[in-house]
């Protein structure tokens, strides 16, 4: 199956709005400067993102300096917040004024080196039952599966994210125009906007494409340009689609969508 690279994106600091480039590098860690940055809840403890703060995915970051792949240390991006103040997550009060715009107290940082391991940490759950805790953070209801853990990589059972990085698993994330057409054809009273699912790239595909093409390419080597990707796993959805940010409102009936439609996974 061919296709064509139609969007490239990067979040610079993990569940915030990320920003659209014209090229980039891979390397191992995907796009430079994806998912940088995080934030660290110092009243829970440990890093986390809008599966746990909904309020994060409200602000926006972006790059003044262009990350390489190649720096010890992410460039600082800077941060807006829904009142549209800016500032960069370095500045002297970057941290009061982050907090300040989302109701906790909060630290940011880059990426720690990966023998960091308390850093990566996870904090206790929101709920001592397992599956209470597992259907809040993937937005399940009751009578609905939960996501196949097996998919990922073992280590994040016992830390926030792979050490070294701050992805939720993997380090490059894609979907395809025949995916985010089928959604909208099956939910047509959402909004299904690429924003919803933050990917690295978006593949407009060749020909009838139709359905969920790539949930068929588990195993598959994809090539973008002069890269290689190895494709591992579907992305099973999390309550972050459902959030409302920018112009886009709280929509807890895509994920009924996903789930009953999609295995789960875009």
């Amino acid at each position: 199956m061919r296709g064509r690279l139609i969007e490239i994106w990067r979040h610079p600091v993990k569940s915030m709005q990320g920003e659209r480039v014209d090229a980039t590098r891979l390397g191992p860690l995907g796009v430079p400067g994806d998912r940088g940055w995080a934030i660290r809840d110092e009243a829970r403890g440990g890093i986390v993102g809008a599966k746990k703060i909904a309020a994060l995915m409200q602000c926006r970051a972006r790059y003044l300096d262009a990350p390489t792949g190649a720096e010890a240390v992410m460039p600082a991006p800077e941060i807006e917040t829904p009142d549209g103040a800016r500032f960069r997550a370095d500045a002297a009060d970057a941290n009061e004024r982050l907090g300040a715009a989302i109701g906790r107290k909060v630290t940011l940082h880059p990426r720690h080196p990966a023998s960091d391991l308390a850093h990566y940490l996870r904090a206790a759950p929101d709920s001592t039952d397992m599956e209470t805790e597992l259907r809040a953070i993937f937005g399940r209801e009751k009578d609905e599966p939960l996501p196949d853990l097996s998919v990922f990589p073992p280590e994040i059972f016992q830390y926030e994210s792979p050490p070294g990085t701050y992805f939720d698993a993997f380090p490059v994330l894609f979907v395809t125009d025949a995916s985010l057409r089928r959604l909208a054809e099956l939910a047509p009273a959402s909004r299904v906007d690429v924003r919803r699912f933050r990917p690295n790239f978006v593949l407009a595909l060749d020909g009838a494409a139709s359905g969920f093409p790539e949930a068929e390419w588990r195993g598959r080597t994809l090539r973008i340009g002069e890269a290689r990707l190895s494709v591992g796993a579907g992305c099973p959805r999390c309550v972050m689609i459902t959030h409302p940010f920018a112009d886009l409102p709280k929509d807890p009936a895509l994920m009924r969508t996903v789930v009953r439609e999609a295995n789960q996974n875009v």
